[in-house]
């Protein structure tokens, strides 16, 4: 089947600001995200590989955000480009109507859309759930606890230690102080010169080698400490036992695939289940029908006024499809805490956008001269008069 050719222009005007707006809504959002991640890894001594396997993690997330808004992006910049170029008023004199001009932009979002259910609906959930076990583990020092030179670290469970540096190749410590305590245990306080510190084979305890040291151990019903120089000696150090993490949608229904929602609702939970699982399965699906509507809404403020080079309708796109979103995290709040109905509360907000696509679609097409933001369009050329005239 061979399109016809203004779809394939379309098409070839399109792909390009797609993928450029695609990549650079990622990373500027998963910057933002690499910030925290690097400040929660090293507030809690992590190490710096767990930085990248949770960013990974989110990259999902905020790749579903960055289809919408690449989606948003693209047909504007596509149809302003025609309109500047004056080649939107040689496809209106030939016979094209607005609506038929978004056949290929539909096509691009049904495409995305697509893409955007299975983010949404398979692959965001088990991503969430990973990171949250590796914070999880991450808080429990299942990674292991980093030593800074003249600061105490928990290396155990009732295990504290400092060093007064760190060695050059970063694989021993320097002036070494540790104190263990378990209750029913004897305490032990070691002063060493050296030390180098690695996992047993069991995984289950740390192993500390000490070199040129003296260790006091104190039984728990006192007594006389025992006292013991040695050049080198060789401490067990048992790491603390974490309790299992939970397991996923426990208690947090965006870990839940759609298949799994859609399963809590076939087999009768009771309402206080009910009630989150729709709103979750409701703003899911409000979310990925949305791009079904950008491309109304991009045209709409796409086209600039006659013999104007108003940039207006592009700074007001990314705000308006953000507070939309925003309308919808507010209403799966109040859905999920059953003050509304999760089906009125989500395709309400959507239901509106549609029509005010549609409108501002039907105005450019059907009223000549027509301009969706024109009030708009007068106000922000009144204001610019205006600072023209104050400056002089």
């Amino acid at each position: 089947m061979v399109l016809p050719l203004i779809d394939r222009y379309m098409a070839r005007l399109m792909w390009r600001p797609l993928a450029l707006c695609l990549v650079l809504a990622a990373m500027l959002l998963l910057l933002d995200r690499l910030r925290r991640l690097l400040n929660l890894v090293v507030d809690l001594h992590g190490p710096v590989r767990l930085v990248w396997t949770m960013l990974a993690n989110t990259i999902p997330g905020y790749l579903s955000y960055g289809l919408t808004i690449g989606l948003l992006l693209t047909v504007l910049l596509t149809i302003r480009r025609l309109a500047l170029q004056a080649e939107l008023d040689v496809l209106r004199a030939s016979g094209v109507s607005y609506f038929r001009l978004l056949r290929m932009p539909f096509v691009f979002a049904a495409g995305l859309a697509l893409a955007n259910l299975a983010i949404v609906g398979w692959v965001q959930p088990h991503a969430r759930f990973a990171n949250q076990h590796l914070e999880f583990e991450l808080r429990a020092g299942a990674f292991g606890a980093a030593v800074h030179a003249r600061e105490f670290v928990a290396v155990a469970q009732g295990a504290m230690m400092s060093a007064d540096a760190i060695a050059p190749d970063r694989h021993g410590l320097i002036g070494i102080f540790l104190r263990a305590e378990r209750p029913g245990k004897p305490r032990i306080t070691v002063a060493a010169r050296s030390a180098v510190v690695f996992a047993s084979p069991d995984g289950n305890s740390l192993v500390l080698r000490l070199r040129q040291g003296t260790l006091v151990s104190e039984a728990p019903g006192g007594g006389a400490p025992r006292t013991l120089s040695f050049d080198s000696h060789d401490l067990r150090v048992p790491l603390p036992t974490t309790a299992a993490f939970r397991s996923r949608g426990t208690g947090r229904y965006q870990e839940l695939t759609l298949s799994e929602l859609f399963g809590k609702l076939r087999d009768g939970a009771p309402a206080s289940v009910r009630a989150p699982v729709r709103a979750e399965l409701h703003f899911r699906l409000a979310e990925v029908a949305a791009m079904l509507v950008l491309p109304l809404l991009a045209l709409g403020l796409g086209v600039p006024p006659k013999r104007s080079t108003s940039a207006l309708g592009l700074f007001l796109a990314v705000p308006v499809v953000v507070f939309w979103f925003k309308v919808n995290d507010y209403a799966a709040a109040m859905a999920a805490k059953g003050r509304i109905d999760a089906a009125v509360a989500l395709w309400t907000p959507f239901l509106a956008m549609t029509l005010l696509g549609g409108w501002m679609v039907y105005r450019l097409d059907r009223t000549p001269g027509g301009q969706p933001i024109g009030g708009l369009e007068a106000g922000a050329a009144l204001l610019r008069r205006g600072w023209r005239a104050l400056r002089r």
